[in-house]
């Protein structure tokens, strides 16, 4: 038997800090270096890089519209015209506003998945992000992509 100033209280055990008695871990990365990034976290960058750049552009004609990040689209037969599609993989949705009783606001999506696939880089990944987001808020807008790029 322990003595009882070795006992976890309510437990006849001895109490221990870890499995190995060393004590809590540090930190997993040094203060010096910066934490890594998730590829989604990256993503989720890039889109609010480009939406920023836009909404100081266009704030009066982009002020309720909502971007959102999906990672992949969802399991649909056949998409409507308002999907950015490349061969049969969507990469993109441009979900209108409803006005009315249930007022939603215009939405865009993006499919990270799809887009990092077809990205060789990171910086190849930021252009067809930019490039996208500009074709769904000329769509949105009725105007050539063109005039916002």
């Amino acid at each position: 038997m322990t003595s009882p100033e070795h006992r976890r209280p309510g437990t006849g055990r001895r109490a221990h800090r870890d499995r190995h008695g060393r004590g809590l871990r540090g930190r997993l990365v040094p203060a010096t270096v910066p934490l890594a990034r998730t590829k989604a976290e990256i993503f989720d960058d890039l889109v609010l890089d480009t939406v920023e750049t836009l909404e100081r552009r266009f704030a009066k004609e982009l002020a309720g519209v909502e971007f959102a990040v999906e990672d992949v689209p969802p399991d649909l037969n056949v998409y409507d015209s308002d999907v950015l599609e490349d061969g049969e993989v969507p990469l993109a949705r441009l979900l209108p506003g409803r006005p009315g009783r249930q007022e939603m606001p215009p939405r865009i999506v993006l499919y990270r998945r799809p887009l990092e696939f077809r990205a060789m880089d990171r910086e190849d990944l930021a252009d067809l992000v930019h490039d996208v987001i500009i074709e769904q808020v000329a769509n949105l807008l009725g105007v050539d992509p063109d005039e916002l790029a």
